[in-house]
């Protein structure tokens, strides 16, 4: 009898490996001999759960997302109210915003957008995080009909780049730990209501 493929269990395995070193080296300095290293194994098995070191690297960039999109589901299993969860979600990333590092990979990925694959997976990443964050200002202004909010969609996308902006300040050391959470907090306030706290 053929022994079970456990390649899906040992990808997930190795992944979040794979994906903090992308994140502390990026893409060009991080080798597939040092990912094996780092993942314990020899290259030869990282090339039997991805064809080549390209994949690996695709594969961490949907890892960013689903780490986000995990911590937030577990933040609101709890939420009763949907108009309540967009606030949670504002206040947790302005406590939390990027101590992970994985954005990192983002960055690496943006400077290897000439190679289509990793273009492609960038904008479905940027996608899934506009998609889940406009669904939750929608949710959180449950008709308010206000005119003066600004467009959901529009909204979606400002608190995305206000999250890149954040990291940005985290990396460059141009605003404190507080001035970044007053940062994430205000300007998302402000996209989500229409006003600041």
């Amino acid at each position: 009898m053929p022994r079970p493929d456990q390649s899906a269990q040992r990808r997930k395995k190795l992944l979040p490996i794979i994906a903090h070193t992308f994140a502390e080296l990026g893409y060009t300095r991080a080798t597939t001999a040092e990912l094996a290293q780092r993942c314990g194994v020899r290259e030869n098995i990282l090339y039997r759960l991805w064809p080549d070191k390209k994949k690996m690297f695709v594969a961490s960039i949907d890892y960013v997302y689903e780490q986000a999109a995990a911590a937030w589901r577990k933040l609101l299993e709890d939420v009763d109210d949907r108009a309540d969860a967009a606030a949670r979600l504002l206040q947790h990333e302005a406590e939390h915003y990027g101590e992970s590092g994985l954005h990192r990979i983002i960055w690496a990925g943006l400077s290897q957008t000439d190679e289509p694959e990793i273009r492609d997976a960038l904008r479905a990443m940027y996608g899934r995080f506009h998609r889940f964050i406009r669904s939750q200002i929608v949710a959180h202004r449950n008709g308010a009909g206000s005119s003066t909010l600004p467009d959901e969609t529009v909204s979606a996308w400002a608190i995305v780049g206000l999250g890149n902006l954040a990291n940005i300040s985290r990396e460059l050391g141009l605003l404190s730990d507080r001035g970044r959470k007053r940062l994430i907090s205000s300007a998302g306030r402000l996209m989500l209501e229409g006003r600041s706290p």
